[in-house]
């Protein structure tokens, strides 16, 4: 049996967040910019080396010390890796699917999977689609058709005063709906578009503040 941890070492009410790439890291740091009266402080976690193994052990290891741990996966990554296996190995789908029940046996984490990325829960800011994007690029190019300008640069999600977060901000109570009513993951049907980010913006911690209730 799993023991009792003493959690919130880092700080009392403290999310970390396990990704795997850069944009969730800016679009997260954007969104602890903007949001100033948050209850609860965002610490963004990229590792040093992103296999889906590496970042499990992150995730279990954190959970030791913040009060929550979100784990946010692009599942075309995972998909990529799982055509590309070799017969008779283990894929890239199995061992995630394996290491998602894990670490959903650890209370105070929370597996967040978006088919194909992080630009879907952007798409849905402007549009309910249950669209199955068989990669990013694919999501991109219908985003663009409402962010005409996006790029996955430093520079375009962090500008001050037009960060990727208040491009989107004026939406997100319409993402959180269209992310809401869509399938979560199943690891039966995988082919099929989902997006769980609806997972930590319904928290009422979060979703008071960033929907601007009260």
């Amino acid at each position: 049996m799993r023991k009792s941890k003493k959690i919130k070492l880092k700080g009392q009410n403290t999310y970390a967040f396990v990704v795997d790439g850069d944009t969730e890291v800016w679009y997260l740091q954007m969104l602890k910019r903007n949001e100033r009266t948050l209850s609860v402080n965002i610490e963004p976690k990229l590792p040093t080396k992103k296999s889906i193994s590496e970042q499990f052990e992150m995730v279990k290891s954190l959970a030791e010390d913040y009060t929550k741990v979100f784990w946010i996966v692009d599942y075309d990554v995972i998909i990529k890796e799982t055509r590309e296996a070799k017969k008779g190995v283990e894929t890239a789908e199995q061992l995630f699917i394996h290491l998602r029940d894990a670490a959903n046996k650890i209370e105070n984490v929370v597996v967040i999977v978006n088919n194909p990325c992080l630009e879907f829960w952007f798409l849905l800011h402007f549009e309910r689609t249950s669209k199955l994007f068989t990669a990013c690029s694919s999501s991109e190019k219908q985003l663009k058709k409402y962010l005409t300008d996006y790029e996955k640069t430093k520079q375009y999600f962090t500008k001050q005063g037009s960060d990727i977060y208040l491009k989107l901000k004026g939406h997100i109570s319409q993402a959180i709906d269209n992310s809401s009513k869509l399938n979560s993951f199943d690891k039966y049907r995988t082919s099929q578009a989902f997006c769980e980010m609806n997972l930590f913006f319904n928290l009422s911690e979060i979703k008071n503040t960033v929907c601007g209730k009260k």
